[in-house]
């Protein structure tokens, strides 16, 4: 009775506003380390973030096994997550995160903190703390603060291990307590964050990513060794700058960045598209489009199917749209099948991805496959992002391109504009310097491309936080 007196009196004085919200999206971690990833996703489907993606059916939601940017899905289920990495995740995922170590605020800040999340349903708080300290069995735990109590200074801990405990008061004292200790896997501090919604959404075509295991090496070129390689004498002109960025792009660069397809299951009514749908592929098209004026992307194209050893590149790194899609209804598959990203164990038939033109005022594309592995097949759907541009660079024997799926040339286009400015400050030519600052300049994109291109440097900094073992001390950094 006197837990029930507590939240119904947290309820009267305001300071269990997020706990509706929180509750609705309420989960048990699905493994005994995911504590991290169920507070996460549990707080970014309180605060409708959209995962650019459908989980299962209609429904647009965040799972644990898509919050593998930061880190991959088989190493935080051996080892846990750390409290940058989560940080990390939050970001990636599209939400706005500030993020405070208890050796770097004060108890008082945090019930101030506590007491504006409790009061509000558009702002969460993730509590990193050691269990030891409630009497708990285990060590370092992650989850969501639902509500707070102010007279008797508690707070109500939605604990994602429901098979363990169910959501508790404690003192608020005594949870900073558990708080500031010290996480021994990083020597650092533990502490809280705090998630909200960003005013504009996150990238909406392109993403870089990290779930192949060479993003480490992938990253460090392009950040560290493209400069050195660009201070040459060689470098004389744009052509010369693209080319040396293209024959020295390392192996399997093209998972590092990709365009980002919107998956579901196949339903009776395939070959129809909500009107939502058909927005957001809308969206799509027309970053697609405004990637593909920019004249950045006429040198690129020119210079991909102009030279012998560039095509060689691109006979490597570009996947055909078939592959593209079946590779995704793949990783589609293991989600809905809730493997955590473990789609090699998924097989798309080689036969059964074909592209349709789906009915409606604005048709799009859509790839359908069945994907099999030892427990049956299942249908899969990509809504592919298609644009009616042309453009003089077509491949030879090919008339005109057009529609064009996202392929190598507006992909490495979107890369190159993404790269960090100061890439091309060792080009030694300042003719050269400044045409190339002017073609990868963010000031004249229309503002849906420019928003994309920022969203992405912003990942090329986190990744090379990450990169540099910096995410966990320096929380602080802006995404952008």
């Amino acid at each position: 009775m006197e837990l029930q007196q507590l939240f119904l009196e947290a309820i009267q004085n305001g300071t269990m506003e997020g706990f509706f919200k929180l509750i609705s999206y309420f989960q048990t971690q699905s493994e005994p380390a995911y504590c991290g990833l169920a507070s996460l996703s549990m707080v970014l489907n309180a605060l409708s973030i959209d995962p650019g993606r459908k989980w299962k059916g209609p429904w647009r939601w965040f799972d644990e096994s898509m919050l593998d940017c930061c880190e991959p899905l088989e190493k935080v289920k051996a080892k846990g997550i750390s409290f940058g990495k989560v940080v990390c995740l939050a970001q990636c995922a599209g939400a706005k995160v500030e993020a405070f170590r208890s050796n770097l605020s004060t108890i008082d800040d945090f019930r101030k903190h506590v007491m504006a999340c409790t009061a509000s349903d558009d702002c969460h708080l993730i509590s990193s703390y050691h269990r030891g300290l409630f009497k708990q069995t285990g060590s370092g735990h992650f989850s969501p603060i639902g509500g707070y109590h102010a007279e008797k200074d508690m707070a109500l801990i939605l604990d994602v291990a429901r098979f363990k405990y169910p959501p508790h008061w404690v003192p608020l004292p005594l949870l900073w307590e558990a708080m500031n200790t010290i996480d021994e896997a990083t020597g650092l501090h533990r502490g809280f964050v705090l998630v909200s919604k960003l005013h504009r959404a996150p990238a909406l075509l392109y993403t870089l990513s990290c779930k192949h295991e060479s993003w480490v090496s992938i990253s460090k070129h392009l950040m560290d060794d493209l400069p050195v390689l660009l201070s040459s004498e060689n470098v004389k002109d744009i052509k010369d700058v693209l080319s040396t960025l293209l024959s020295n792009l390392p192996p399997n660069f093209a998972e590092f960045i990709k365009w980002v397809a919107e998956v579901r299951r196949q339903e009776e009514n395939g070959q129809k598209l909500s009107e939502e749908e058909k927005g957001r592929l809308a969206i799509k098209e027309e970053v697609l489009k405004q990637v593909q004026d920019t004249p950045l992307y006429k040198h690129v194209t020119s210079l991909l199917f102009s030279e012998d050893s560039v095509c060689q590149l691109k006979a490597e790194a570009d996947s055909s749209l078939t592959n593209v899609a079946a590779s995704i209804c793949c990783q589609g598959a293991g989600l809905f099948a809730g493997r955590s990203g473990l789609s090699d164990s998924f097989c798309c038939r080689q036969t059964c991805v074909r592209c349709y033109r789906a009915t409606g005022d604005n048709p799009a594309t859509v790839v359908s496959g069945t994907v099999v592995n030892g427990n049956g097949e299942q249908g899969v759907d990509v809504l592919v992002p298609t644009s009616q541009a042309k453009t003089s660079c077509c491949p030879s024997g090919q008339s005109g391109c057009s529609p064009m799926h996202p392929g190598s040339n507006d992909v490495l286009t979107a890369l190159l504009l993404a790269l960090p400015p100061q890439t091309w400050s060792h080009i030694k030519d300042m003719k050269v310097l400044q045409e190339i600052e002017n073609l990868v300049s963010t000031e004249n994109l229309p503002p849906l491309l420019q928003e994309e291109i920022l969203h992405l440097r912003g990942q090329f900094l986190l990744l090379k936080r990450c990169k540099d073992n910096k995410v966990e001390e320096d929380l602080a950094a802006p995404p952008f």
